[in-house]
């Protein structure tokens, strides 16, 4: 749960706006900040421009220059936060159910709530917005983040250390021959290389560090640098940590890895997108690498 809950309070009527700020700020002690809009023209805007500094928002959806599901669809377009308890009058309790089908988090009846049952419908709106939140940016196999939740999270460190001027390290990688294992020791197998291979990543990097299982075989890392914590000694850790894992005797195939790695600049604008993409490259460019080498060996007589 968050330490304050800023609520943006989308609503004409005076009266219902004094109420809700008696009750949200006076009786609940500094944990509701709030901000207002009479319309919503004014509610879009602040939601366009300051989405991110806006927890949840309690919608009237009888405004002057809108109304009804309309008006739901509007806020719901511009929120960044799609937690947004809706407002309705006497006898619309089909409209409020009908407002959370259409992706409100909750409805409320005008004069039939008190102070206490707005603050809690605020306060269970939003934790159950971050259980969901917590559980779509996870991988269900591994226990890392998605693909989802590592660009989002990966988009709040990077910002964070161009800020501090701290260089970062990008690691994107796979499982090699995965297919092969899939379809000589079967999917239940593959299932465990790839739960091995989270593993062996969460070994290597610190807890602070961001993880994620980014897609298939694939892999991705983000660190931030500092001294234990470079190229060369995070490719000898994962070496080492890879070796323990085969050294075991009743392995049926070797567990490696094909890893690009990517030390970022913070003095750079470079986009996150564009990174990924060159830790991406170097990767295939190590795989490709690999692939030679075991020919050579494979055939190392001279070419004529």
């Amino acid at each position: 749960m968050i330490d304050r809950i800023r609520v943006l309070i989308v609503e004409d009527h005076p009266g219902d706006v004094r109420w809700v700020r008696e009750v949200l700020t006076e009786d609940a002690a500094g944990e509701f900040e709030l901000t207002h809009a009479s319309t919503v023209r004014a509610a879009v805007d602040l939601l366009t421009a300051h989405g991110s500094a806006i927890d949840a928002v309690l919608l009237d959806l009888s405004l002057p220059d809108e109304t009804g599901m309309s008006t739901l669809q509007r806020v719901l377009a511009a929120a960044q936060t799609p937690v947004v308890i809706v407002m309705t009058g006497h006898g619309d309790e089909q409209v409020g159910l009908a407002a959370m089908q259409a992706g409100a988090q909750d409805y409320l009846v005008k004069g039939q709530v008190d102070g206490r049952t707005l603050r809690r419908a605020l306060r269970f709106a939003l934790e159950r917005q971050n259980v969901l939140q917590r559980l779509s940016h996870r991988d269900d196999l591994t226990g890392l983040h998605n693909r989802r939740g590592f660009l989002i999270q990966a988009e709040q460190l990077v910002r964070a250390a161009r800020r501090q001027r701290t260089p970062f390290l990008l690691l994107f990688m796979d499982v090699d021959q995965l297919k092969v294992i899939n379809d000589t020791f079967g999917h239940a197998e593959g299932n465990r290389a790839l739960i091995e291979a989270a593993d062996v990543l969460r070994r290597c990097f610190r807890q602070s560090d961001l993880l994620a299982r980014y897609g298939g075989d694939e892999f991705a890392a983000l660190a931030m640098a500092s001294g234990d914590n470079d190229d060369a000694l995070l490719r000898a850790r994962l070496q080492g940590a890879l070796d323990a894992v085969n050294v075991k005797p009743d392995r049926d195939y070797p567990l490696t890895f094909s890893a690009g790695l990517l030390t970022c600049d913070p003095t750079e604008d470079t986009p996150l997108e564009v990174l990924l993409e060159h830790a991406d490259q170097l990767m295939y460019r190590e795989k490709r690498l690999q692939a030679e080498h075991l020919a050579l060996v494979d055939d190392p007589s001279p070419a004529a």
